[in-house]
């Protein structure tokens, strides 16, 4: 019987399988890294050998690891390092120009400073910074302050020299340049131009980096979260060499699948040393396209995104559409239907991204084509009171629909896209079930959906999306040990206490990874 004999054993806990044959159990075994036994209390006996270590849960919750299907580990990262202008933060201008006057003070002249975090709604002013704005802290130094959503920063005047944007400056491809409207000088704010700006401010040093990323490995634990899809724009080969080297070393502990900007595909297909599925702790996954309206007219082209998503459909690879506002959506669901009429393929998996504002007709067309919407619910907690204020109406009702997705047959998973908002899985859940913001307004209540079905998306969702529900999502024997321990169970609570369970324990491939007070 020695060979049974388990590595690890939780017992005396309400273990939630996320499995439909078998829901609920009181003991996990763990034997190599996989799960050996999901059973009764009364099996401890068979399973336990000279070395098992047993841990009694004393009833606390196990889950499957949760997975963050859409995250930003390296900004994420970066955050950590970076000055942080939430609205708990800051209230207004005024205090963003203290504290860069502040940094401005313990920094040398000419070097950069960088803020994030910011978001206009909750600033008094109830709008963006400018240049002028940021000059009055500081013009020795440039700046750049980087919008809550990653996709708009701000520049001082000396930032926007150094990176050779004036009055002359064309619009730059899929970004644009806001300017002043009488004089056409840019007044310093910047939409989708992070590509051009990574060539312009100073990267974070190797050594910061790996802080940050041993930081950020560290928080994701403590939320419980074993898993990460990193939807990073521009990741390519050299971001893939990066996270090769931080796993090694050990400094990202969560397994972690990288999708691959559009732009890297050409580089990635010359490449041909990087596998497709890679291993259990670094993979690689969808292509990345991103569609916006930022000018006013659909970037990509619809003839060049049908085009583009073809090719990668052809290829054999995953399309993931970034795709937020109707139009875009719908865009998204039309290149998928181009692909699939050329070349039907059954499996593909294709993912929208976000897909905030969907009509019950475009779902539809989604399930009838197979896709996979990756949605979350944390931008109801964190931005109900902005939504409820700043999007009309036609558009508000269709604003995450996640019953609606779910109901007309679409596999759903969640993430939270951090750093856009902290990664804390449980206040994903709390809204997708409650349907309520920080402030306690209500948003679509009869969008709400049950406890089981938000952790699904979180587990067995997100597992879907990535084609790794074979080995993660569930608490099942031969699957990947990577298990979270909750203070209280989710499917049995109050959306108010379910708001303050905590995280106990955090188990990455039968290894305690971050453990409460430890």
């Amino acid at each position: 019987m020695d060979n049974l004999t388990a590595d690890l054993i939780l017992y005396n806990a309400n273990v939630l399988t996320l499995n439909p044959a078998f829901p609920r159990s009181q003991l996990v075994a763990v034997r190599n890294g996989r799960v050996l036994s999901v059973s009764g209390n009364e099996a401890i006996k068979e399973l336990r050998g000279i070395k098992t270590k047993v841990i009694d849960c004393q009833g606390n919750t196990v889950l499957p690891g949760f997975n963050d299907a859409h995250c930003h580990v390296v900004a994420f990262a970066e955050s950590l390092l970076t000055p942080n202008l939430c609205p708990s933060t800051v209230h207004s201008i005024s205090d963003i120009q203290d504290e860069i006057r502040k940094l401005s003070q313990n920094s040398l002249p000419g070097s950069w400073i960088r803020a994030r975090g910011y978001n206009e709604f909750y600033l008094a002013e109830k709008r963006h910074p400018t240049r002028w704005d940021l000059d009055k802290a500081t013009i020795t130094h440039p700046v750049k302050l980087t919008h809550r959503s990653g996709h708009a920063h701000v520049f001082n005047s000396l930032a926007l020299e150094l990176a050779g944007i004036s009055k002359e400056s064309p619009e730059p491809p899929g970004g644009m340049i806001e300017r002043d409207l009488e004089t056409g000088e840019p007044n310093g704010l910047l939409y989708n131009m992070s590509d051009y700006l990574a060539n312009v401010v100073p990267p974070l040093s190797d050594n910061e980096l790996e802080q940050g990323i041993e930081l950020a490995s560290e928080r994701f634990l403590s939320l419980g979260i074993t898993s990460l899809q990193d939807a990073s724009p521009h990741n390519d080969v050299r971001r893939w060499q990066m996270f090769e080297h931080w796993k090694s070393q050990g400094y990202l502990k969560p397994r972690l699948s990288m999708m691959l900007g559009v732009e890297a595909l050409n580089q990635y297909q010359e490449q041909g040393s990087l596998s497709k599925t890679g291993s259990s702790q670094l993979r690689l996954g969808a292509v990345k396209i991103i569609l916006d309206e930022t000018r006013g007219q659909l970037n990509p082209p619809q003839a060049q995104l049908n085009q583009k998503v073809f090719e990668i459909h052809q290829s054999g690879l995953q399309v993931a559409l970034h795709a937020v506002e109707e139009t875009t959506v719908e865009a998204a669901c039309s290149a998928l239907e181009y692909a699939l009429q050329r070349s039907p393929r059954v499996n593909h998996r294709h993912r929208l991204e976000h897909c905030s504002v969907c009509i019950p007709a475009i779902a539809k067309r989604l399930a009838s084509l197979g896709a996979v919407v990756v949605t979350q619910p944390a931008f109801i907690y964190y931005s109900g009171e902005r939504y409820h204020k700043t999007v009309p109406d036609e558009q508000l009702k269709h604003l995450y629909p996640i019953a609606t997705l779910i109901n007309t047959g679409l596999k759903v998973a969640a993430s939270s896209d951090c750093p856009v908002v902290p990664p804390n899985p449980l206040s994903g859940v709390y809204a997708a079930i409650s349907r309520t913001a920080e402030t306690g307004q209500s948003l679509l209540p009869e969008e709400r959906i049950s406890p089981l079905q938000a952790l699904w998306m979180y587990t067995m969702g997100a597992a879907y999306a990535c084609f790794e529900e074979d080995i993660k999502g569930s608490i099942v024997p031969g699957k990947l040990a990577d298990v979270v321990v909750l203070s209280g169970d989710p499917t049995r609570t109050t959306p108010g206490e379910l708001r303050e369970m905590q995280v106990e324990m955090t188990i990455v491939g039968g290894e305690i990874a971050w453990r409460k007070n430890a």
